[in-house]
């Protein structure tokens, strides 16, 4: 399943960082919830195995041979005793008694090889530490990414910035000039008015935008030694 998750996981990133979309970042979602997930779950099992092998307690009480021996010595006591019923045999039962305590004294006495479980349990708990070192990996390479992934849209943010200010001071220049024309255009007589040719009135034109012209370079200049434009 480790291997599953990081086959879709790395491609989904690498994807994601090179062109951002929303699928992408759908993608990506769902396998950060899976990774989450999957994560706890192994963190959840490598706790318990670290629980097993530091108490002998637990590790003796998983050998289940020794309580199935326990219950079958338990129950050949209960067949010896059904047999001292018979009073005729009390000798004879009570000698069969004494050879079978001997018997089941090395059963009751076994001590498990809590060595052999250990390393088993040992193995088990390398395997999910192996997994859980790939899954931190993992989620450290998504965060890595979610972080290039931030940079890359406040990069996009002082940019469109950047563009609004030279629209807001290009709108503020273009209506400086309509502005002008709008006093030159006022049904007021002026000495202007009495020249026979546009020639005036064209050079007035020019004046503006090149005088606005000016000005807006001045104020891109200006915000640039302000650092507010790159």
């Amino acid at each position: 399943m480790t291997s599953t998750l990081e086959k879709e996981a790395y491609p989904a990133l690498d994807q994601l960082s090179a062109k951002t979309s929303s699928q992408s970042l759908q993608r990506v979602r769902l396998i950060k919830g899976r990774l989450v997930a999957l994560s706890g779950r192994v963190q959840k099992v490598r706790d318990e195995l670290e629980h097993l092998l530091d108490d002998d307690a637990d590790m003796s009480e998983m050998y289940l041979t020794k309580k199935l021996a326990g219950l079958e010595s338990d129950r050949f006591i209960l067949n010896v005793e059904q047999k001292d019923a018979n009073e005729s045999e009390l000798h004879d039962m009570s000698d069969e008694d004494t050879s079978d305590g001997s018997s089941i004294a090395p059963i009751s006495g076994h001590k498990p090889n809590i060595e052999e479980l250990e390393l088993l349990l040992g193995a088990y708990f390398m395997q999910m530490e192996e997994i859980l070192n790939k899954l931190l990996s993992l989620r450290e390479y998504v965060h890595d990414t979610e972080d290039y992934i931030n940079i890359i849209l406040d990069e996009k943010q002082n940019q469109l910035l950047q563009l609004s200010v030279i629209i807001n001071t290009a709108t503020t220049m273009l209506n400086l000039g309509i502005l002008i024309f709008g006093i030159f255009g006022m049904n007021v007589h002026i000495a202007l008015f009495d020249f026979g040719t546009y020639a005036q009135w064209y050079a007035a034109a020019a004046g503006v935008v090149g005088g606005g012209s000016i000005l807006f370079i001045i104020a891109i200049l200006w915000f640039k030694t302000k650092r507010l434009l790159d």
